[in-house]
């Protein structure tokens, strides 16, 4: 990373570079653009959790580049440091794994990993969770939907114990999507 960078400056390539990465993205509601989850992942942490550490703010806006985008982590390491690289590394899936084996690894590597990378994943699944109740995909059945809610449950209770508020969010994020999707049948 170039040590010139403020926190600011860190924090605003990140968000130049996610937006560039994922302009032509969309949410799984294909209305929204996808910019707008990293975005949203950022300020759970920030505004509900209390977080103000830029790397960790950084990688927020990233954490999604490398698995959904040509970004590679020795891009990410050239331009924002090792820090935010590896956070986006914790973060991310592989995607040559097939879903179901990607699910079970992320229930799995959710307790291993470092506590910033677990407030990123806690914020992301409280953003998808509250798209799902909001804004789910047209092609997703309602069941298809309470499974993802029902799994996201079982990763976020690998990441509990290092936010509280966040971690409150996500409970009723949750509980709320799964009565409104409930309430449908």
């Amino acid at each position: 990373m170039n040590n010139q960078l403020s926190d600011l400056g860190l924090i605003i390539a990140a968000l130049s570079f996610a937006s560039d990465k994922h302009r032509q993205q969309r949410r799984k509601d294909q209305a929204t653009p996808y910019i707008n989850h990293p975005i949203e992942v950022m300020r759970l942490l920030h505004e509900v959790g209390g977080i103000a550490d830029s790397a960790t703010l950084a990688a927020a806006l990233l954490h999604d580049t490398v698995e959904d985008t040509d970004t590679t982590r020795d891009c990410l390491f050239d331009l924002f440091g090792e820090e935010v690289a590896a956070l986006v590394m914790e973060c991310t899936d592989d995607k040559t794994l097939a879903k179901e084996i990607r699910k079970q690894k992320q229930i799995e590597h959710a307790p291993k990993i470092s506590t910033k990378a677990k407030l990123i994943k806690l914020a992301d699944k409280i953003s998808n969770v509250r798209d799902m109740g909001q804004s789910p995909p047209p092609d997703w059945s309602q069941d298809r939907q309470i499974a993802y809610i029902e799994w996201g449950k079982k990763v976020v209770e690998g990441l509990r114990g290092n936010n509280q508020a966040l971690e409150m969010l996500y409970d009723h994020t949750a509980a709320e999507a799964l009565n409104k999707l409930k309430q449908n049948y």
